[in-house]
């Protein structure tokens, strides 16, 4: 886990005028809170703050404020970004202690090639693109690794497949799906319109049907003609009268 310094300004005024003041000269409004200190008013130079969250780590990098000549170790939360530019506006920092744990989420990555998916034409989905985790602060991974190489159309992999590093754990369900190969959009579409054709001209066959067999004695040897009917009364035959 990296660890970097950041240097806080105390006393900043609040309010949105104020905030929007700090901002205009680079610097972002934060507090920093936890382990029963009261939240107190800060600010962190813009650059600085950009770049203790650029490093692997991102938001889960142990950052070391500096204010009043005393040092807290706490990580970055409850970022306020500008919805339009993504810039952080506002920083909660919370206090840790290196023998706590945390949660934090950390990001899953896929890696490898899902060869044979890619030759049947189908498609790799991932559906859980971050992972809830606890850890000790100098434990969270800057994220999990998940290989996909080795599936084909059908597989799934669940969040119980994931190999966490030591002293990782998560609370999400394991059934959880992480990504699925699935069969391409276009080849379930011709699949369903092949399945279709077939039945209609299965039922196309059953309305034109098949000469109904005249019904055979029981009993009569097979291929037997049907057996005729009665003469009617007085056509004929030994019951007729001369």
């Amino acid at each position: 886990m990296e660890e970097v310094t950041l240097t806080a300004e105390t006393g900043r005024p609040t309010g949105s005028r104020a905030a929007n003041r700090l901002r205009r000269d680079g610097k972002i409004p934060a507090v920093l809170y936890g382990h029963g200190m009261d939240p107190v008013a800060v600010a962190v130079d813009g650059r600085d703050l950009r770049s203790a969250l650029s490093t692997e780590a991102g938001v889960n990098a142990l950052v070391t404020l500096r204010l009043d000549g005393e040092s807290h170790l706490a990580m970055a939360r409850q970022l306020q970004r500008d919805p339009v530019r993504g810039a952080v506006r506002h920083v909660d920092f919370v206090v840790v202690r290196r023998d706590e744990v945390i949660g934090a989420e950390v990001p899953i990555h896929l890696i490898g090639e899902a060869e044979e998916v890619q030759r049947a034409d189908g498609l790799v989905e991932q559906q859980l693109f971050a992972l809830a985790i606890r850890a000790l602060p100098g434990d969270i991974p800057p994220g999990v690794e998940v290989d996909i190489s080795g599936m084909t159309i059908g597989d799934t992999i669940r969040v119980a497949d994931i190999r966490l590093p030591a002293g990782v754990a998560t609370e999400v369900e394991g059934d959880e799906p992480v990504v699925v190969a699935a069969a391409s959009r276009l080849a379930a579409e011709i699949a369903a319109v092949e399945e279709e054709a077939a039945a209609a001209a299965a039922e196309a066959a059953a309305e034109a049907g098949e000469a109904v067999p005249e019904a055979v004695p029981e009993g009569a040897p097979e291929g037997a003609p049907a057996e005729a009917e009665a003469p009617a009364a007085g056509e004929g035959g030994e019951d007729s009268e001369g």
